[in-house]
């Protein structure tokens, strides 16, 4: 019935298409998703999610994670991120992946919804070290559709592997363009 309802409002009330799919057998992975201009990339991603019917997760500072709010994070696929000992981000994330049967961590490397002229590289470290491929997923407000790319798994040459990553953001647009991370 969910899904039916998000179908509904994604391809018929919003008019968006969708152009790839999540493999259920990838079952860890790094899903990338650029531009992150707007609140309502929040929204996209919840109906995507929806019609993928597949678990995509994020991960939050342990804290938010305790009471009352814990299970609620927990319920909607989200993650503590234990950084105790001095682990950093990356290093703290890749424990996550080691404590899941199922993980597939969302995220933006822009970091923010303001311009950004260089992505942050802590998605591709993460996928690195926790041995994940990475999916690209771009939000096109400008022509109403999110692609979905293939998995890449990642060599350890990040500048070779951005050659590969980057294509499938070429020309997109998100909601406030002008805040829009741009591969052109």
């Amino acid at each position: 019935m969910k899904k039916r309802l998000y179908n509904f409002i994604f391809f018929k009330l919003m008019g968006w298409k969708m152009i790839g799919t999540i493999d259920k057998n990838i079952k860890k992975c790094i899903i990338i998703v650029i531009p992150h201009t707007s609140n309502l990339d929040f929204l996209i991603a919840l109906l995507i999610r929806g019609i993928l019917d597949v678990e995509i997760n994020f991960v939050g500072k342990k804290e938010l994670f305790s009471f009352p709010f814990g299970y609620y994070f927990r319920a909607v696929g989200g993650a503590p991120l234990d950084r105790s000992g001095g682990k950093n981000n990356v290093d703290a994330t890749a424990e996550v992946f080691e404590k899941h049967e199922i993980f597939r961590l969302a995220l933006s490397p822009e970091g923010t919804r303001k311009k950004v002229a260089e992505l942050k590289t802590g998605f591709y470290y993460i996928a690195l070290k926790a041995k994940v491929p990475i999916i690209s997923v771009a939000f096109d407000f400008n022509k109403k559709e999110v692609r979905i790319s293939n998995p890449i798994t990642v060599s350890g040459n990040y500048n070779e592997d951005m050659k590969l990553i980057l294509p499938h953001f070429k020309d997109v647009k998100g909601k406030n363009p002008e805040k829009g991370f741009s591969v052109n």
